[in-house]
């Protein structure tokens, strides 16, 4: 099946429900993280379904996965500031578990993309 719009993309979809399931945890940090932790988290994970958007785009496959590059990571800072929230106790461990899942989810499933479209380079 051909991919007709970055939306029909399954890592594109996690990495959006990841991005609004993190939003309100990140809220829930102590006021005096506002403009520190709390806004680095919802940056972070408002880029990596951007990038994903972004790159499948641009023109060539080259740029694509220069974008996906970005969004990877955009993830690793993400699961940083995930751990850095749960040391300072401002997540509960539960929490940190299960948004690591979701992160290790939308990378692996953005590992796949970036390894189909690096064969289609190589093919072409």
């Amino acid at each position: 099946m051909k991919i007709k719009h970055y939306r029909e993309l399954i890592v594109w979809q996690k990495a959006m429900d990841l991005a609004v399931e993190v939003h309100p945890v990140a809220l829930s940090f102590p006021k005096v993280e506002m403009f520190v932790l709390t806004s680095q988290i919802n940056r972070s994970a408002t880029s990596i379904p951007s990038n994903i958007a972004e790159g499948n785009g641009r023109r060539t496959t080259g740029e694509y996965l220069h974008f996906l590059g970005i969004a990877r990571g955009s993830l690793n800072e993400l699961e940083t500031q995930i751990t850095l929230a749960f040391r300072h106790d401002y997540i509960p461990e539960a929490v940190h578990d299960h948004l690591l899942g979701q992160t290790a989810s939308v990378g692996r499933l953005l590992n796949g993309l970036v390894e189909a479209l690096e064969r289609r380079q190589a093919n072409s």
